[in-house]
């Protein structure tokens, strides 16, 4: 029982030494890979919020006039950075960084304890043999607790990066006076029940697909070794191999929850100021049916 005591006294400091590695390296990699993929999170924002149809035979369908904004990547690429300037390609990047360094720091931390609490230990090559179920809730549930903790950061960049020129939120501060001041404090997190809905599935198969890919790598690894002068000693994988399995996983990942995703942005900037384009329809709108009262006015 001694031994036993001695044995948790020493893994304790060892395990929260992993958890916080672990905690800032995914803050450090998301903060720079959510700065270099930004244009793209841009343009995909930008798409997602837009209401109106893309193609011309969805205008005829919908019996609709109006085009969308943006109806291709490279157009909208063009647009953005001709009304907007290359700034523009990292609006909402700020919060996004807010967002992301904690959001992160927070799923690492409590995927870490999670397996250690199922695997029986804080190794990382015991944890790559837990079952994909136990891989699967492990990811939801920190995405879960990660998503509550840094949603606020989220909305606000949602909002920045969904909006054009002229601009309704010139910074994330008037964004967020006046998303408090309209809805209160409750209203930065208007959106969360869906993004929780998005986020289960999403981190779920993220990482349990992760773990998978892994596995399979390994195999391959100890396959190739036994058949070819490949030598492989440990379960241990390049970086190459672990940068191709989470890409393969982040990919699957999101071609399945992507709709989701879609959802959870419109539910993010309902009721709030939307596009400038859009505003100005309703005045364009406003204007002509008060012209033309008056014109019905001064004709017998």
């Amino acid at each position: 029982m001694r031994m036993e005591g001695e044995e948790a006294a020493t893994a304790a400091p060892g395990q929260l030494k992993r958890a916080l590695i672990d905690s800032t390296a995914g803050a450090i990699a998301g903060g720079i890979s959510r700065t270099v993929t930004s244009p793209l999170d841009v343009i995909k924002i930008r798409f997602q919020v837009q209401l109106e149809p893309i193609s011309s035979w969805d205008l005829v369908r919908r019996n609709m006039t109006a085009p969308s904004k943006y109806t291709g990547m490279l157009q909208a690429t063009k647009d953005i950075f001709r009304e907007e300037g290359l700034p523009g390609f990292w609006r909402g990047n700020v919060p996004a960084l807010l967002m992301v360094m904690p959001y992160t720091a927070i799923q690492f931390a409590v995927l870490h304890k999670l397996k250690t609490f199922a695997a029986g230990s804080s190794k990382a090559e015991d944890h790559i043999h837990l079952s994909p179920y136990l891989s699967y809730i492990s990811g939801a549930l920190a995405g879960c607790t990660a998503t509550v903790g840094s949603y606020p950061f989220d909305l606000l960049r949602t909002i920045l990066a969904s909006q054009g020129e002229p601009k309704v939120y010139p910074t994330m501060r008037s964004a967020f006076v006046d998303i408090t001041r309209t809805r209160g404090f409750r209203g930065l997190y208007a959106g969360l029940s869906p993004t929780l809905v998005e986020i289960v599935p999403y981190a779920g198969l993220q990482f349990g697909m992760y773990d998978t890919f892994k596995r399979w790598t390994m195999a391959w690894n100890h396959h190739r070794s036994s058949t070819t002068s490949f030598t492989s000693t440990d379960d241990s994988l390049s970086s190459f191999q672990l940068f191709v399995c989470g890409l393969a996983a982040g990919t699957c990942a999101k071609l399945v929850c992507h709709p989701l995703d879609v959802v959870k942005k419109r539910f993010q900037i309902e009721g709030l100021q939307r596009h400038p384009r859009l505003r100005a329809g309703l005045v364009f709108i406003k204007a002509s049916s008060h012209q033309l009262s008056r014109l019905h006015q001064l004709v017998p």
